[in-house]
């Protein structure tokens, strides 16, 4: 895997642990597993980030619920067959990680960079207030052809500047993962609260191609 493709796609999280294992899937005998960190924010709200761990690097059996994290790696996406359709389930990768003693500077505990490519138009809202929204669906290429789907939100002056960017454009973003909770209506009846994961972006810029 060469050094440039990852290089693309870095987050760093730092958080406390608020779960246990649960098992995902296996590739070539070895297990991966989700664990949930709650990261603050400077809000004092947490976003509950999922992070993608191989057996190899931690002992799942353990329970490491109220310890500290430092996870580095990619913002990962795959389709998770539901009924008759697809669903985009993303997930940080973990590559490296460390437990650590008491963390406050939560400017530095939440960082992700993407160098990509917009694969959908970019939908741009006002809110009721007057607030600037444009949603991006980033395509991050990985080695041997395969590519991450990564949704992400502008703001402000960022979402006027992302509203004229086209299919194909090359972007690198700058910002921190969030989970935001929304309701699902699955029959006439029935709505399931669920959590979208995406990119909230603090800085971007088109990449001009030779």
């Amino acid at each position: 895997m060469s050094e440039k493709v990852i290089e693309n796609n870095k987050v760093s999280i730092i958080g406390e642990v608020v779960s246990q294992f649960e098992f995902s899937h296996e590739v070539f005998g070895e297990g991966f597993y989700v664990l949930e960190v709650a990261v603050n924010r400077l809000s004092d709200q947490a976003d509950i980030i999922p992070l993608m761990i191989s057996e190899r690097l931690i002992d799942v059996k353990e329970d490491y619920r109220g310890r500290t994290i430092e996870a580095f790696g990619q913002f990962r996406s795959y389709n998770r067959h539901e009924g008759d359709k697809n669903r985009l389930v993303l997930s940080v990768f973990v590559r490296e990680f460390v437990f650590i003693e008491a963390f406050h500077d939560y400017t530095k505990s939440n960082q992700i960079f993407l160098d990509g490519f917009i694969c959908k138009p970019p939908i741009y809202r006002k809110t009721p207030l007057g607030r600037e929204i444009a949603d991006l669906l980033v395509a991050v290429n990985r080695p041997y052809g395969k590519s991450d789907y990564i949704p992400c939100i502008a703001w402000g002056r960022n979402a006027r500047y992302a509203s004229s960017f086209e299919i194909g454009s090359r972007i690198r973003i700058w910002g921190r993962v969030q989970s935001r909770e929304y309701t699902k209506k699955v029959t006439e009846e029935n709505c399931e609260k669920r959590i979208a994961y995406e990119v909230s972006i603090s800085k971007l810029e088109m990449v001009e191609e030779d």
